[in-house]
């Protein structure tokens, strides 16, 4: 991939930019192996699952900058100056088309991009979401409430520029902080949702839900842990750190004969789960609870299998003792960061690592997700 931003200097975001797809994967699956040494065997691991190099992102999470009638969206840079990006190669084609629409639209509404040095200004964010059915998911972060009635007023037109826009909202972020969104949330559309198909899955995302940023990687993500879920036998099952879902609904297609409870501390989320959960017809074996993982596997039974996608930080010291001193048969957990599940792991010792791959998640960086499947005893 070749990409003119990179070559002017302007972003450097792309660590490995230049670099041969197939001399990324190697060295992803050098670096896993390196990082998991000790915990992960040599000879359990997969090839690792991966999607096109370029047009991969679904989401755009782009700084404003720049000034009234002259935007830039995209990054800033070492003075906290806007750096515009708006024809980055790694988005996908529709959400690409929809940031080259929004960049216009902020102009001729007039809205005034925050200026972080000075401290002055409205707009500081706009975040993208596409669907693989071409809808968006657009949310324009604003430092108060000040150009609120001129983004309302814009609805209109924003919706004939990028007819697909299903989800359109303002979030307020008055403090000067390094933040990407604040607390308050206000729709500007009747829909809430974003539906997020991923093979025959539709998964429901809302402002604040968390997605993985390729959809095809993803896919083989969920696939693979439906492929190594149902070869077992077992008739309970956690989703911990569920978010809207995804492994929770995979895990119950894959073991038709097993109940799964889906465990996240975001309400909006654990709603927008079994919503997905009734329309797919697993209501009745699957549902979610709002609640902390840790406080939630302390205070109940723990099932046959635990599924755990938490954040880069990990599991913590508090759950991996609880899982380790459980009965639980069988640990499938994905990972966003080698070093704190390969620490996780160690943690958990009885535990033991039978499958593993890595996908690449986001191609021309460093960064990689982790799958594995650990069977105690």
């Amino acid at each position: 991939m070749r990409c003119d931003y990179y070559d002017a200097g302007q972003c450097r975001s792309c660590e490995l930019m230049g670099v041969a797809a197939t001399d990324q994967l190697t060295a992803m699956q050098r670096d896993l192996e390196v990082a998991l040494a000790g915990v992960v065997p040599a000879d359990v691991w997969r090839p690792p699952a991966h999607g096109p190099e370029e047009g991969f992102r679904n989401k755009a999470k782009l700084a404003v900058g720049g000034v009234r009638g002259a935007p830039t969206l995209g990054i800033l840079d070492g003075e906290r100056r806007g750096v515009d990006l708006r024809d980055c190669g790694l988005y996908e084609p529709g959400l690409h088309e929809a940031v080259v629409a929004l960049a216009a639209l902020v102009a001729d509404l007039d809205l005034t991009p925050y200026d972080v040095p000075e401290r002055r200004g409205e707009l500081k964010h706009v975040l993208v979401t596409h669907s693989p059915d071409g809808e968006l998911m657009i949310r324009f972060v604003l430092r108060s409430r000040a150009q609120l009635g001129k983004l309302k007023a814009g609805l209109p037109e924003l919706r004939r520029r990028l007819p697909h826009a299903r989800v359109v909202t303002a979030n307020l972020l008055p403090r000067h902080e390094a933040l990407l969104e604040g607390a308050e949330e206000i729709w500007l559309t009747r829909d809430r949702q974003l539906p997020m198909r991923v093979a025959d899955l539709t998964l429901h995302l809302r402002p604040r839900s968390f997605f993985q940023t390729n959809t095809v990687v993803a896919t083989h993500l969920y696939a693979q842990a439906a492929t190594w879920v149902g070869g077992l036998e077992v008739a309970t099952a956690w989703d911990l750190y569920c978010g809207v879902g995804g492994f929770a609904l995979t895990a119950a297609t894959a073991l038709p004969r097993a109940t799964v409870t889906g465990v996240e501390v975001a309400a909006e989320a654990v709603r927008s789960a079994q919503q997905a959960a009734t329309e797919s017809g697993l209501d009745g074996r699957v549902g979610f609870v709002a609640a902390d993982a840790t406080s939630y596997a302390e205070a109940h039974d723990a099932p046959d299998l635990v599924i755990v996608n938490p954040p880069r930080r990990g599991l913590g010291a508090e759950l991996t003792d609880r899982l380790e001193r459980s009965p639980t048969t069988h640990l499938l957990y994905s990972s966003c960061d080698a070093g704190t599940l390969a620490a996780d792991l160690r943690a958990m010792p009885s535990l033991r690592v039978v499958h593993a791959r890595g996908f690449a998640m986001f191609p021309q960086t460093r960064h990689a997700e982790v799958l594995v499947l650990a069977r105690r005893g």
